[in-house]
Parts: C-alpha cells; sequence; structure tokens
C-alpha cells in the first residue's frame, strides 16, 4: 500500500504570483555510478507500478522471443510514441512484416499522446484508433514476435502467455525484484509493481550490460533513435538527444527513469500523478547527478499563465 501522499516530502511547488498555490509529494531515488544510493526521499524501495518506464524491459523479452528487429523499430518497440506520422509507419512496418494489420493490435482506440499531432488529427477529420495509442509500437513487437513463434496473437496480453512471461522475467532480472502485484496498464497490458530504486538499477543494468545482450541492445537502439522513443515535441528526446549515452524514459502518473552510461541513475514517481512535475522534478534530479547543459531549462521550464502572461512556475522544491 503506497504511503499517505501528505507524509511523503514535497518534490516541486506551483507558484502564482509569488504565492504557494499547491505542492506535489512524491518518491525519489538517485544512484552513484557504482550503484549505491546517493539520495532517497520518500519511499523510493515501496512498489510502484512503472507504467511506460516497464517498456524497455518488455522490449528486452520481445529480442528474447526471437524476433529479428533493430534500430529506429526497436526503439519504436520500447517508446511511448506522440503518433507523428514517422511514428504510424512503423509500427505498420513491424506488423506488415510479420504479415499482420492494424487490426491485430489490442491497444484501446485513443488519439495522439502529443497535444500538436492529437489538434492535427482532429481538424483534418482523423479519430481516435489503435494505431494512434503510444503503446501500439511495444504491442506491434510482441505480436511480430509471437507470429515468429507460432504463438497465439489474440491472447498476446495474458500474464500467462509466453511473450508476458519472457517480459516479467526480464523486469525482474534487470531490477532484481520479484514483483509484489499484478495490475492492467493502460493499453491493457500486464503490469508489475517494484521499487523505484528497483527500477533505477535496472536502467542501470541496460546501459552497463556487455554489447550485443539483448538488454544492451534495446539500450543503444533507444539513446540512438531518442524520436521513436518518444517523439520530437517530449523530454525523452530532447534529454538523449543533449547528453551522450543517457537514457530516459518517461510513464503515466508522472514516473520517470533515468541512467547516464557510466552507472549513475534516477527514479521518481511524483504521487499525485501530476504531469506538470515531472520536468521541474527530472531537471533538478539531474543536476543533483552531476548533469548540466541548457537542455536542463528547456526540461525543467513549466510556466504558470494567468490572462495569457506568465505569472508563475512549478518548481522544484528538494
Amino acid at each position: 500500500m503506497s504511503q499517505p501522499a501528505a507524509t511523503l516530502p514535497v518534490l516541486a511547488e506551483v507558484i502564482r504570483s509569488g504565492f504557494v498555490e499547491g505542492r506535489h509529494h512524491g518518491s525519489l531515488v538517485l544512484l552513484a555510478a557504482d550503484g549505491s544510493v546517493e539520495l532517497a526521499l520518500g519511499r523510493p524501495d515501496t512498489p510502484v507500478f512503472p507504467r511506460s518506464t516497464a517498456k524497455p524491459f518488455q522490449a528486452v523479452a520481445t529480442l528474447r522471443a526471437g524476433l529479428a528487429i533493430g534500430g529506429e523499430l526497436l526503439a519504436l518497440a520500447a517508446s511511448s510514441h506522440s503518433a507523428e506520422p514517422f511514428h504510424r509507419d512503423a509500427v505498420r512496418e513491424i506488423l506488415h512484416g510479420a504479415g499482420l494489420t492494424e487490426d491485430a493490435l489490442r491497444t484501446p482506440a485513443d488519439l495522439p499522446l502529443d497535444q500538436v499531432e492529437a489538434e492535427a488529427l482532429l481538424g483534418g477529420g482523423g479519430r481516435r484508433s489503435p494505431i494512434m495509442m503510444d503503446c501500439s509500437g511495444k504491442h506491434a513487437g510482441w505480436l511480430a514476435a509471437c507470429v515468429a513463434n507460432g504463438w497465439d496473437t489474440e491472447s498476446y496480453l495474458d500474464p500467462a502467455h509466453p511473450i508476458q512471461q519472457l517480459a516479467q522475467e526480464a523486469l525482474a532480472e534487470a531490477t532484481g525484484e520479484t514483483a509484489t502485484h499484478l495490475g492492467v496498464d493502460g493499453c491493457g497490458a500486464p503490469l508489475l509493481a517494484v521499487s523505484l530504486t528497483g527500477l533505477a538499477r535496472g536502467y542501470r543494468a541496460l546501459v552497463l550490460a556487455e554489447p550485443g545482450t539483448e538488454q544492451r541492445l534495446v539500450a543503444d537502439a533507444m539513446r540512438a533513435h531518442p524520436e521513436f522513443v518518444a517523439g520530437t515535441r517530449r523530454a525523452d528526446t530532447w534529454l538523449m538527444r543533449a547528453v551522450p549515452g543517457v537514457l530516459s524514459k518517461m510513464g503515466a502518473e508522472a514516473v520517470q527513469v533515468v541512467a547516464l552510461p557510466d552507472g549513475r541513475a534516477l527514479a521518481f514517481k511524483v504521487d499525485d500523478g501530476a504531469e506538470r512535475a515531472r520536468g521541474p522534478v527530472l531537471a533538478e534530479a539531474l543536476r543533483r547527478l552531476g548533469v548540466r547543459g541548457e537542455v536542463l531549462e528547456r526540461i525543467g521550464a513549466e510556466p504558470l499563465h494567468g490572462g495569457g502572461a506568465v505569472v508563475g512556475e512549478v518548481r522544484a522544491a528538494f
């Protein structure tokens, strides 16, 4: 059971016109290069649902199932994409390579995660569809792996399905934890609860894995093709483009995990799931790990508006 927000530390404050209008509580962990805990706030050892930060491990499962996939398509299999045209084309490429169509996707019909893309879709007369859902790349990879192995494609989201068993094993191996709770993610996939500390160590394992291993192949594909992991207007992309060797992935409900190539890592969750707190908390956590550069200002900027003008901001408070 999660700790009540009132007993968790404040990670971010909402400042409007010089007045503290609100506070976002949460938990955070920073790991040093040797894997030791450098900073722990709240309860980072308490299990949380990792949401889409689990996707790199789920992509590892796709490789371990024997699917020959790499480059942009492997990055897409670990993505929460923005449904930009190149994302949709890549999802179709994975599906068509396995002899499948979009009809095989079990993702719910959705609008693009990126607001610009969503407005363009609706403005052009488009509507929600499974391929627009940000998890469709992951699902396409799983479906292609099922076809390659002769596994059933109708039940690929069943926790007992072979592809899901491989995903569970990949998560447990990297985090060093046995999941405490099984749930259902927004895309319908099985969701396993692990700790923030475990997630940080899992991403550390991805970037430090031996070249050629499934873990390293996923990490390398994501870092080489960050636009396919997120999108052209997303913080994960900006960070992976600006900081050599960094691996970054967001998850719903304001979960974030990052690993630097030397083994430093971070993970946090804003308890109320407020997306507006993610950027400021991420930028400050990266500063605490020694990262510098203009990209932190870009990621951390979260202005508040009043009457069309900037009257405040959401800022880190730890």
